[in-house]
């Protein structure tokens, strides 16, 4: 068990027991879901019992447990907090009592395991046991040596588990000990339990019982509502009765008032007729008067104009006269030689100069009589004021300027002094003729000119100077000038010493304590001394209180008064000394001089500084303003009276006198009314500047007599201009316009002002603070609109006038209809439509009202009721129907357009005692209501089942109104679009509906289509088709892809099923042709067919089907191979431009170089520079000719770049594609399968497909944006890494995950994949290790939240075929003198497709190579043991690396070490031997890898070197030498040396010879030495011999040799064959051996003495 296991079951919980629930009917089962309920804490485990105590000391104190709960006795709060106590530390024994269970029984389970694992290992010790046993008598030590391993390992684990055994078995018994306990205390507690029991019991009973009173004392409340409630209703009914009878009483109350009433009411209404009649007979009469005037202005005119036409036509003549003098002027003075144009100009100039002159005189005229008429009126003014000042009460405050009279006195005897006797008697007849005059209107009209030319010119600019100033004057003011300047000096000089010496004393005085005064060092209270309306000789006074603010004793004085007051302001003040926050009074006293407003300062000196006290006075004025300006008296009968009054408030203390007068400029309504007058008069006074007085005098007084009737002046010279407009010249023109125009302004005035009147006040006196009612009347006699602008102009000059409008409506007609034009706007045919007839009557009596309806409309229109009586001063409504039929145009032909459908209908309201009736008009425009189809019945055709037919209608509107419609009871089959068959036609609106048929069943269809309109119209549409069961049907019709993004793909899979039975087709009534095309229970051929170049796919898109077929549709977005070329033709020729500017700047820049002067010196360089500026000119204009789009190749870097340009700002589209899938009518037949069957297209199939494609979030940017990474052609074993960077261009980050990889494949992604925020990059690291020879292709998906990015990788993975011309087996370069050099060649052939590259390595340059000693002896063992090779006796064994060189290099070398093999080419490789000491232990090991780390060859390299030319070799190893360090692995001979040793006198040699002895036979023992001659360039001698001593003694031990001797030539060696027979007497496994001389003559002579030991074996090799 694992110790994870062990530790869970003393892991607890830190849940308390109080918050631990189990039910007591949970199962053994759930125990894992319940032990996380028992986890506590350890100190849960052991459950504190106190509580138990503490409630045993309680029933001792309380004698017992008993409950003294009684049913009529009320428990106390402790009584039942006890009880709820109880329960809660029973439920949490009860809950310990169930864990300790429960832990028990898990306990239990773990020690029964713990059991069985431990039967379980002693069944498997005692297996292995007898596994050991077996193998220990089969002398099998390797199994028995594992065995013994597991045996061990199993025994260990036996310990364990029964180490755990104890340990759980302990735990047990502790455990079941512990459950004791708690069963112990259970029961003790049990008693306690049955009485909280009982206690429980009893509380519920408690509880019931309160519940129960309760609910009585609820129902008594609610009885007791009732009760109120009932109460309620009787006192509101008897309330009801009470209010009805009183309402009983009022109306007959009422009732009776109304019959007095009408008694009193019948005598107003005869009394109001008499008035009526009276009133009408004077409008009569009045209108006669004016229709008399009109005429009489029409005559006016009319002499007038002849008058005008007189004159125009002199001033014509007068012109022509004129043109001719001056023509004769201009000949005669070109006779006489002088010129004529300088003479008339100066004529001209003499004229003008004449009339200016003559113009100035009138003006200087008229600006005397100007100002003696201000004179004379001052003086008046001046009169009313000292009479008024003679009054107390109202002293006059009129006259401004009373010092400047004797001033103005005095200037106008400057003026002229003989002027203004004649003026004043001009002046004097005219204000005679004025007060003589009885025209009041004419009167006003003089006053207010003399006001506003009073106005216009101040007396300071007319009076204050002379026009011509006197040499005097200049002197005076010089003199003034200088003695005002000396006297500002001297002040300056006094203020500036006074300053100095008082600065010192001021900045002492400010400074108290550490404390600065800020400011002035007095206050004033109040701050500002105001004289407000004040009058000139009065005596004003005021009292200011000063209070010193600093912060020390302060004094002050009066330092001086403004220029402006020091002549009216005086101050009665003793300046005392006043300590801080004292104060001390001081008078003021004004006595104003001037009437001029005032504005000054009184300023004071303390010790600090100097302080003032501001000073205002202010003169009495108006302020005059009314409570309303703009006055509507409403609409009112002709010849009734109304007046209003405006409140006139001054609330200025100077009273003013006003006078109320009516506006000269009237509002534009009236103005015109005078505008012709005034053209006329402007026009009489120009033609009668060029006449005498009397014609002048003819003409104003005509003008005068056309001022009295001006409505009669205008209508006449309307229509006199009306009927003479040929006679009137070109001049006359404007004239005629100007007064067309007055005639149809005088049309738009309903009235005359007149109408408006002012009441009696119309001037007077305003006093100060007083208000005035000003009342204005208006009696209208004309009907129409009154407008009258009034003004109240004041005596003060600086008031400004008021302006009033006054503005009245007058009505004539006593009956009327409101609306004269009833608009029923437009109305459809067969409808009802209503409206109002309102009749409003200003008599006072009732009137009979009789309605007439013209016979042509009495079939389409009703007013009802046709005859009514309207009731005095009042209103009546009468109801207007109106159903146009369809007859309406026959009927009313004269009152109805066919063409437009307007209908005008004049109608009549015929009142009794009036002669005119009441007039109206009704308008309506009468359409059609009918929605028209544009074909009466739709023929579907076939339709299969699983499909659906469109047919389109079109449905207009034929009327003048926009129409609702809706399509109603739509059969189940029928789709009709758009908005479900409802919408809204417009008028004369023409809409395009689909109707789509999807038959549900194989059978014929008929039914009709209702179309309802808004009026609840019903339009029929009939339709038919017939249903046909196809004989393939797709799963689903319509896919609807999600938004995929560019290079993504999108799958969905639906199902292509044949259905094997039909079983509606036979109650079909259809054509042979398509019961041939339905045949059920065939095979049917099918064909999806997909448009062109679409970015769908479909598999498998044909084939034969009987059963069902899924088909995948894949929809992958692309941009069309045209879209790419053109992109990438956009993209050049941008960059082409680009270029062509960078060229184009660089040009102009190096044109602005040569421009530049240089030096003399380097003029010759200068001088060349045009040629070349004019050479480079055209280079530069020319651009390169941007690609075709032929000439971009598919794959190509443009065509890469538009690719990654057009994903980069691609930002949506959205397809659809509709799939025809046509499926044939049968099997074609087995005899000739060529046939094609037949196709029919009641079977065709259709597959709607929705392709919506949006912007890849995620872009490939290395590579030129391709999804292909190529790795082309790798050899096997060999491993090639590629990247490539992907870019997030969307607006959020992309998590990025990927597909899994074969894991068995060649391909691998090594580095990990990240968040990539927007924006950032990301490079994929890929490998490709190909394992076999063959092309590779995998798809890795870079899959993020919103699309997955496939990158294909390509690979071809191709076997290394490289062949040596070794053939195996060790290289030996035999024997060679030392310092010399051998070689040999190993040639490696490349057969395969790329180039190889390989590396030679030596064994003895491996870095990893000992380095001699000891510390390379164990690698030199560990190499040998490591070696199949075992000491054979008879041959010489070669280590890998063998003795070296004394010099450190390499015995061997190879030659090229390194290098590359093209395809189909071989490398010759040399390796040399050249040693540089006598050894025969040189050995090495050569191995050539190529770069896949694949060995080609593994060759051993051997060779020995000898000092002298003669050598042996054979035997027996008898010694290490000290270069090999080669441990003795067996009994050897000693080893050969050089022949060169002089102080040996023989070299031993051993051979060793084993004969074989096997079923009694015995077999010679044979071994070999070689005697070998070397051949070489550095020893004079070129062979040797050797010869055997003594070999007669060897044939006595069965030996024998042969050859005995010989001779070797150079570069050869010979073979010496020793053989050994026993004997027959020999017996087994005895020694025999002999030894022997061998004599080898070469450049030396070397003697070797051969021990030959030999020996009969019986083991076999």
């Amino acid at each position: 068990m694992d110790t994870e296991d062990q530790q869970s079951t003393f892991d607890v919980s830190s849940v308390r027991l109080q918050d631990v629930h189990l039910s007591s009917g949970e199962d053994t089962e759930d125990s894992d879901a319940g032990q996380e309920t028992f986890k506590n804490e350890d100190a849960a485990l052991s459950l504190d019992l106190d509580w138990i105590e503490e409630l045993y000391e309680e029933d001792s104190s309380d004698g017992d447990l008993k409950l003294v709960a009684d049913n009529g006795k009320k428990r106390s709060c402790a009584e039942t907090a006890r009880m709820f106590k109880l329960r809660r530390n029973l439920d949490q024994l009860d809950c310990f009592h169930r864990q300790k269970e429960h832990d028990v029984q898990k306990a239990r389970e773990k020690l029964k395991l713990c059991r069985q694992n431990i039967d379980s290992l002693l069944e498997q010790r005692n297996n292995l046991e007898r596994q050991m046993e077996q193998q220990k008598s089969l002398d099998n030590s390797v199994a028995l040596f594992s065995l013994r391993s597991q045996h061990k390992q199993l025994c260990q684990k036996l310990q364990y588990e029964e180490e755990l055994e104890g340990h759980i078995n302990t735990e047990l018994r502790q455990l079941e000990l512990e459950l004791n306990d708690v069963e112990v205390e259970l029961g003790k507690v049990s008693l306690l339990l049955q009485e909280v029991q009982e206690e429980e019991q009893l509380y519920r009973a408690l509880k019931a019982q309160k519940a129960t009173s309760r609910l009585q004392q609820e129902r008594k409340v609610s009885q007791n509502m009732d009760q109120k409630q009932k109460h309620l209703k009787q006192k509101t009914t008897a309330m009801l009765k009470k209010e009805a009878t009183d309402r009983q009483r009022k109306i007959e109350e009422s009732q009776a008032s109304q019959k007095t009433a009408a008694k009193y009411l019948k005598q107003t209404i005869k009394r109001m007729h008499q008035q009526a009649a009276e009133r009408e007979q004077k409008n009569r009469e009045l209108v006669e008067k004016r229709i008399q005037a009109v005429n009489s202005l029409k005559s006016n005119i009319s002499a007038n104009q002849e008058s005008l036409r007189a004159q125009q036509s002199r001033a014509k003549a007068n012109a022509q006269k004129k043109e001719l003098q001056q023509k004769q002027l201009k000949g005669s003075l070109q006779a006489q030689g002088i010129n004529s144009i300088k003479h008339v100009y100066q004529q001209k100039q003499l004229e003008e100069t004449k009339r200016k002159q003559k113009e100035f005189e009138e003006s200087q005229k008229s600006k005397r009589v100007e100002i003696v008429a201000k004179i004379l009126q001052e003086e008046q003014l001046m009169k009313n004021r000292t009479t008024k000042k003679i009054l107390p009460l109202k002293p006059s405050t009129t006259d401004k300027f009373p010092l400047l009279r004797r001033e103005r006195e005095q200037h106008l005897s400057h003026l002229d002094p003989i002027a203004p006797a004649s003026d004043l008697q001009q002046v004097n007849d005219v204000s005679s003729s004025l007060s003589a005059s009885s025209d009041l209107e004419n009167l006003e009209e003089m006053e207010e000119i003399i006001q506003e030319d009073v106005a216009d010119q101040s007396l300071a600019d007319s009076l204050a100077e002379p026009e011509f100033s006197g040499l005097w004057d200049h002197d005076y003011k010089n003199l003034v000038r200088n003695t005002e300047m000396s006297t500002a000096v001297q002040k300056e000089v006094k203020k500036d010493q006074s300053s100095m010496s008082v600065q010192k004393i001021i900045t002492a005085l400010k400074k108290v304590c550490g404390k600065e005064l800020k400011g002035p060092s007095f206050i004033s209270k109040p701050e500002v001394i105001l004289f407000k309306d004040f009058e000139v000789g009065k005596i004003y006074k005021k009292k200011i209180t000063l209070t010193n603010i600093s912060y020390s004793i302060n004094h002050c004085k009066l330092f001086r008064f403004s220029p402006q007051l020091k002549d009216f302001i005086s101050v009665n003040f003793e300046p005392p000394a006043l300590s801080t926050g004292m104060s001390c009074d001081i008078q003021t006293i004004f006595k104003p001089m001037i009437n001029e407003d005032l504005v000054g300062e009184i300023q004071f000196e303390s010790a600090v500084g100097l302080f003032s006290v501001p000073v205002r006075c202010t003169i009495k004025k108006c302020s005059l303003e009314v409570d309303c300006q703009f006055i509507d008296f409403g609409s009112h009968i002709v010849g009734q009276t109304i007046s209003q009054t405006i409140t006139l408030t001054n609330k200025g203390a100077l009273a003013t006198l006003f006078s109320l007068d009516t506006s000269t400029c009237l509002s534009p309504e009236t103005s015109h009314i005078q505008i012709p007058d005034q053209i006329s008069a402007n026009t009489c006074q120009d033609i009668c500047n060029e006449k005498t007085t009397s014609n002048s005098q003819k003409s104003s007084t005509s003008i005068d007599a056309g001022d009295d009737q001006p409505k009669q002046q205008s209508q006449g010279l309307a229509e006199a201009l009306q009927k003479e407009p040929s006679v009137m010249g070109p001049e006359t023109c404007p004239e005629a316009c100007l007064f067309t125009d007055v005639d149809i302004q005088m049309e738009q005035i309903p009235s005359d002002p007149i109408d408006i009147r002012i009441g009696c006040v119309k001037e007077g006196e305003i006093g100060p603070f007083e208000s005035i009612q000003l009342e204005f009347i208006f009696t209208p006699t004309i009907p129409g609109e009154t407008k009258l602008d009034f003004h109240i102009k004041f005596s003060d000059m600086n008031t400004k006038p008021i302006s009033i409008q006054a503005r009245g409506m007058a009505v004539t007609m006593p009956v009327w209809v409101v609306q004269p034009i009833i608009d029923l706007k437009i109305c459809m045919f067969d409808l009802i439509y209503q409206d109002s007839i309102i009749v409003q009557s200003r008599a006072s009596t009732a009137l009979k009202l009789t309605f007439e309806v013209c016979p042509e409309m009495r079939k389409h229109m009703k007013i009802l009721p046709k005859t009514c009586f309207i009731q005095a001063q009042s209103s009546f409504s009468a109801q207007l129907k109106f159903m146009p039929r369809s007859s309406l145009p026959e009927d009313a032909e004269k009152f109805f357009d066919r063409d437009t459908g307007v209908l005008e209908v004049p109608m009549t309201v015929q009142v009794a005692g009036q002669a005119q009736p009441a007039h109206f008009t009704i308008q309506a425009i009468v359409t059609s209501s009918d929605l028209q189809f544009d074909q009466t019945e739709v023929d579907f055709g076939f339709c299969s089942t699983c499909m659906s037919v469109r047919s389109r209608v079109r449905l207009t509107n034929l009327s003048f109104l926009p129409q609702d419609f809706g399509f109603s009871g739509v059969p189940e089959f029928i789709e009709i679009k758009p908005n479900d068959g409802f919408g809204t036609l417009l008028p004369q609106e023409t809409l395009e509906i689909e109707l789509i048929f999807s038959a549900k069943t194989a059978k014929d269809y008929h039914f009709q289509l209702t179309c309802k309109s808004g009026i609840n119209r019903d339009f029929l549409l009939s339709c038919r088709g017939v249903g046909v069961q196809p004989a393939l049907q797709l799963s689903h019709s319509l896919v609807r892809f999600r938004p995929t993004a560019v290079g993504d793909q999108s799958t969905a899979i639906i199902y292509l099923v044949n259905h094997h039975s039909n079983h509606n087709q036979s109650k079909q009534a259809l054509t042979s042709v398509v019961k041939d095309a339905m045949k059920p229970g065939v095979p049917r051929l099918f064909c999806f067919t997909l448009p062109e170049d679409s970015d769908i796919s479909i598999s498998p898109s044909a084939g034969r089907l009987l059963g069902r077929c899924p088909v995948q549709v894949m929809f992958r977005p692309r941009f069309s191979d045209c879209e790419i070329r053109e992109e990438a033709l956009r993209l050049n020729q941008a960059k082409l431009l680009h270029e062509h500017e960078l060229e184009r700047n660089k040009h102009t820049t190096q044109q602005t170089k040569t421009e530049i002067p240089v030096e003399p010196s380097k003029m010759k360089k200068g001088f060349m520079s045009p040629k070349s500026k004019v050479s480079e000119e055209p280079k530069t204009d020319k651009l390169i000719e941007s690609p075709d789009l032929v000439d971009i190749q598919l794959g190509s870097e443009h065509y890469e770049e538009a690719k990654a340009s057009l994903l980069r700002f691609f930002s949506q589209r959205w397809s659809e594609h509709t799939i025809p899938c046509f499926v044939s009518d049968g099997d074609p037949p087995e005899i000739d399968s060529q046939i094609q069957p037949t196709w029919s297209p009641v079977n065709t199939l259709y597959l709607k497909l929705q392709c919506p494609a949006v912007r890849p979030p995620l872009v490939v940017i290395s590579n030129n944006g391709r999804s292909i990474i190529e790795f082309n052609q790798v050899f096997v074993g060999q491993r090639v890494i590629k990247r490539f960077t992907v870019q997030n261009i969307s607006d959020v980050s992309l998590d990025l995950k990927s597909s899994v990889l074969n894991i068995n494949g060649p391909f691998s992604l090594l580095n990990a994949l990240r968040c990539i925020r927007p924006g950032e990059q990301h490079t994929v690291v890929l490998a490709f290790s190909p394992t076999q020879d063959k092309k590779y292709l995998e798809i890795l998906e870079l899959q993020s939240q919103k699309m997955s990015l496939e990158m294909t990788l390509r690979g071809e993975g191709v076997n290394l075929a490289i062949t040596s011309s070794h053939t195996g087996g060790p290289i030996d370069f035999g024997f060679v003198l030392e310092r010399e050099t051998t070689s040999q060649l190993v040639q490696l052939q490349n057969s395969s497709v790329l180039p190889v590259g390989f590396r030679a390595l030596l064994a003895s340059q491996s870095p990893s190579k000992p380095q001699g000693g000891f510390d390379s002896i164990a690698l030199i063992l560990d190499g040998y043991r490591g070696t199949k090779i075992r000491p054979i006796v008879g041959k010489i064994f070669y280590l890998v690396t063998g003795t070296q060189n004394h010099s450190g290099l390499s015995v061997f070398s190879v030659v090229p070490g390194e290098g590359s093999i093209a395809p189909g080419q071989s490398q010759d490789i040399t390796i040399a031997f050249q040693p540089d000491h006598p050894s025969v232990n040189y050995s090495d090991k050569l191995s050539i890898e190529l770069m896949n780390k694949n060995k080609v060859c593994v060759m051993d390299l051997k060779g020995a070197a000898s000092s002298h030319n003669m050598y042996l070799c054979g035997g027996d190893l008898l010694t290490v030498p000290v270069e090999s360090l080669l441990p003795s692995l067996a009994t050897v001979h000693p080893q050969l040396t050089e022949p060169g040793v002089m102080e040996k006198p023989s070299i031993p040699v051993l051979v060793t010879l084993r004969a074989r002895c096997s079923a009694g036979v015995t077999t010679p023992a044979v071994r070999e030495l070689n005697v070998g001659c070397i051949r070489s360039t550095h020893t004079s001698k070129k062979s040797g011999e050797f010869y055997w001593d003594n070999v007669a003694s060897l044939q006595q031990q069965g030996f024998s040799v042969e050859p005995i001797k010989g001779i070797v030539e150079a570069g050869h060696k010979r073979t010496i064959t020793i053989t050994w027979t026993p004997h027959s007497g020999y017996k087994p496994f005895e020694v025999v051996q002999m030894c022997l001389p061998l004599t080898i003559k070469g450049d030396e002579t070397n003697i070797y003495r051969v021990t030959l030991m030999a020996l009969v074996s019986t083991i076999t090799d």
